[in-house]
C-alpha cells in the first residue's frame, strides 16, 4: 500500500490562468516565476507548458533550480533572483542572475574575466523590503561601481513589493516611487532595461506596477494572495480512506487525548500525516472532503495518520476518495482554508504539498 496523497495538477486550468495574466497586463512580457518547484505543482512540467505557450522569461530563486529547467530543455532566458554563489554554472547554463550587492556585482565580473563571456544581469534594488537588493539610499553611488566592472551587461532593474497581498497601498506606492526614481537614473546613462516590480497581488490590483513586464508566482497557479476576485486552483490534493472503526463515547483519539468522542463515533484513517504536508496545526479544526460533505479532523495529526470524524456518513467505505484541498462535488477547500486553520499562508501550503506529494498531470 502506498501512503501518502496524490496531487492532481489540472494543466488546462494552468494555461487558463496564464490567459487571464496575459490579458489582463495587455502587451507586457511575463516573467513566469516557478521557484520552489514551481510552487509545489512541478518546476519542469510546468515551465514546459508555459514554454509551449509563448513564456520567454523565467524566474527561480537558485542557480540548482536554473539548472534543472535547461536539464528538462527549457530554453528561455532564466532570472537567478537570490544566488550568492557565483560558479561558472552560470555561464554554462547560460543564467541571467540578479546583482542583490556590489560584492555580487565584483564576483560575477571575475567570472566574466576568467570565462571571457559578458554575462547579463538584473540589478535588485531594495525599495522597502529590508531582505536582498542595493538600498535606494545609495542606489546611485553604488551602480556607478557596478557599471564601472568590466565584463557584465545590466539588461534588467527589479525590486519587490513589501506586502505580498498589497493591503496596505500607501507602502506600494512608496516603493514603486522608489524604484521609478532609480529607473530613471539609469536610463538617463542610455541603458535598455527590462524594468519588473508587479508580483501577483499587483496584477490584479496595482496596473500602475505593471512597467514592462510583469512578474507573477502564485497566480499562475490559480490562487489569488488577495482572497478576492478571480481564482482558478491548479492542484487538487486527494487520499483515500483505508481504515474505519466505530468508537464508543468517551474514547479518545490520538496523542495526547486532545480529542474525546462526545458520541458514538465513526472515524476514518487515512494514510498520510505530517510527514506528507499536512500541517499539525490544523489537528481538531481543519476538514477533508468526503463524498462531497465535510469530515472534520479530529485529534492530533500524526506522522503517518490522520483521523477524520464519519459519523452520520455510513455510505462511505475504506478506499473512498478523500479531497484535502480542491473540489469534490459541490464542495471545496481552498488553499486559504488550510492556511486560514494552521496560521500561515496559502503559499506554505501549497509548497508543503508539492514537496511530498505524488503528481498526476491532467490534460
Amino acid at each position: 500500500m502506498d501512503r501518502g496523497i496524490t496531487l492532481e495538477i489540472d494543466l488546462n486550468r494552468l494555461r487558463a490562468n496564464l490567459d487571464y495574466i496575459k490579458n489582463r497586463t495587455g502587451q507586457r512580457k511575463l516573467i513566469a516565476v516557478v521557484k520552489a518547484d514551481a510552487y509545489g505543482h512541478g518546476a519542469a512540467e510546468v515551465a514546459r507548458l508555459f514554454e509551449e505557450e509563448g513564456v520567454r522569461l523565467f524566474g527561480v530563486a537558485y542557480t540548482s533550480e536554473a539548472i534543472e529547467l535547461r536539464e528538462s530543455g527549457i530554453t528561455s532566458p532564466i532570472i537567478v533572483f537570490f544566488d550568492t554563489d557565483i560558479d561558472s554554472d552560470i555561464v554554462k547554463y547560460s543564467l541571467t542572475p540578479v546583482i542583490n550587492s556590489p560584492r555580487t556585482a565584483r564576483e560575477l565580473s571575475r567570472l566574466s574575466r576568467k570565462t571571457k563571456r559578458t554575462i547579463p544581469v538584473h540589478i535588485n534594488i531594495d525599495t522597502g523590503m529590508g531582505r536582498m537588493g542595493i538600498r535606494h539610499e545609495v542606489f546611485q553611488k553604488e551602480m556607478e561601481r557596478i557599471l564601472a566592472l568590466p565584463g557584465i551587461r545590466v539588461t534588467g532593474i527589479m525590486s519587490h513589493f513589501s506586502d505580498a497581498d498589497l493591503s496596505d497601498r500607501s507602502v506600494a506606492t512608496v516603493q514603486l516611487e522608489r524604484f521609478k526614481l532609480a529607473l530613471s537614473v539609469l536610463r538617463e546613462k542610455g541603458l535598455k532595461l527590462l524594468s519588473h516590480m508587479a508580483n501577483s497581488a499587483a496584477v490584479i490590483n496595482l496596473p500602475e506596477t505593471y512597467l514592462d513586464a510583469v512578474r507573477p508566482g502564485i497566480l499562475l497557479y490559480g490562487v489569488n494572495p488577495c482572497s478576492c476576485g478571480y481564482e482558478n486552483p491548479v492542484m487538487t490534493a486527494k487520499t483515500r480512506i483505508i481504515e474505519i472503526r466505530r468508537l464508543r463515547k468517551g474514547t479518545p483519539v490520538s496523542y495526547g487525548r486532545t480529542f474525546i468522542t462526545q458520541r458514538s463515533s465513526l472515524v476514518g484513517l487515512i494514510p498520510c500525516g505530517y510527514a506528507d504536508g499536512i500541517i499539525r496545526a490544523i489537528s481538531n479544526h481543519g476538514y477533508v472532503l468526503v463524498k462531497g460533505r465535510k469530515a472534520q479532523i479530529i485529534g492530533r495529526v500524526c506522522m503517518d495518520l490522520t483521523m477524520v470524524d464519519l459519523t452520520g456518513m455510513e455510505d462511505v467505505g475504506i478506499g473512498d476518495e478523500v479531497v484535502l484541498m480542491g473540489r469534490q462535488d459541490e464542495a471545496e477547500i481552498r488553499a486559504q482554508d488550510i492556511a486560514g486553520w494552521a496560521g500561515t499562508i496559502s503559499y506554505e501550503i501549497l509548497t508543503t504539498f508539492g514537496n511530498t506529494g505524488r503528481r498526476v498531470y491532467l490534460s
